[in-house]
């Protein structure tokens, strides 16, 4: 009998593989709708980003992905026994980070990088209000340090008290659920915004003093291929951040407000 079952266990398991890899594959109605809503943002941006006159609407986004970006300099010249001396945002949609030391081969990408990887967790995150509500605490903590190295420069402090606002009144709304659409979008944002990024400085204006061209100038190659090469991970980054969010949550809207409720509940 023990042979018999053993055989009935094995293709139990198989049978729960099988059903598990189906439903990790399959896209549920939730799911479609967070993917359409994701297209719809990536016209509304692009549109935005080149119509004259309303391009204002996303400047105080494009100042917040400005300050990921600069943050992946500072984060890992920390790691690589460098030391971070400020961070300042420029009106005009610039930024820089004043450092010393650290490991030039990683801190050079790490902006374009690290700000795509912010956006793919993001987006990652937007598929789910609790992940939301978790990917929100981690940006606090991310602006808290942020703030310490930018202490000095007042539109990097206004851009990231309004950023937190923006993330703690959405807490507030239906449970969360206005919280994941907006960590959605920003993950979005932040995504294209690394691709368009180097695309414009290196393509379009063959800016002179770009990160790519300091990393071309030190260790070889040429700017427009490391801004190739560096566009193409953040893709990846992105498409990496929308696979994740399908295969890991399948929780129907009503399902995720529910949960959400159990997770630091706000009424």
């Amino acid at each position: 009998m023990a042979p018999y079952y053993e055989s009935l266990a094995k293709r139990a398991l198989e049978a729960a593989d099988t059903h598990v890899a189906k439903r990790d594959l399959s896209v549920n109605h939730t799911q479609a709708v967070t993917l359409g809503v994701m297209a719809a943002y990536v016209v509304v941006i692009a549109l935005l980003w080149n119509l004259p006159y309303v391009r204002w609407s996303l400047w105080p986004f494009k100042m917040l992905v400005i300050a990921f970006h600069e943050f992946g300099h500072a984060i890992t010249a920390c790691c690589t026994g460098g030391r971070v001396k400020s961070i300042s945002l420029d009106p005009h949609e610039g930024g820089v980070t004043h450092m010393q030391g650290g490991i030039s081969a990683v801190t050079l990408p790490a902006g374009y990088l690290g700000s795509s990887i912010i956006g793919a967790l993001l987006i990652f995150a937007g598929f789910n209000i609790v992940a939301s509500k978790v990917a929100s605490i981690v940006l606090g903590v991310c602006f808290l340090l942020t703030l310490w190295w930018a202490r000095r420069d007042w539109l990097t402090i206004i851009t990231v008290l309004l950023a937190v606002g923006l993330l703690v009144a959405c807490w507030f709304i239906a449970h969360g659920e206005a919280l994941r659409w907006v960590v959605l979008f920003i993950g979005v944002m932040s995504a294209l915004y690394s691709v368009w990024d180097i695309c414009d400085d290196l393509i379009l204006r063959k800016v002179n003093t770009s990160d790519a061209s300091q990393f071309a100038q030190r260790y070889g190659g040429s700017s427009r291929c490391w801004g190739v090469i560096w566009s193409l991970i953040s893709l990846m980054f992105m498409a990496i951040g929308i696979i994740a969010g399908i295969a890991a949550f399948h929780q129907s809207f009503s399902q995720q407000q529910d949960d959400s409720q159990d997770f630091i509940p706000t009424r």
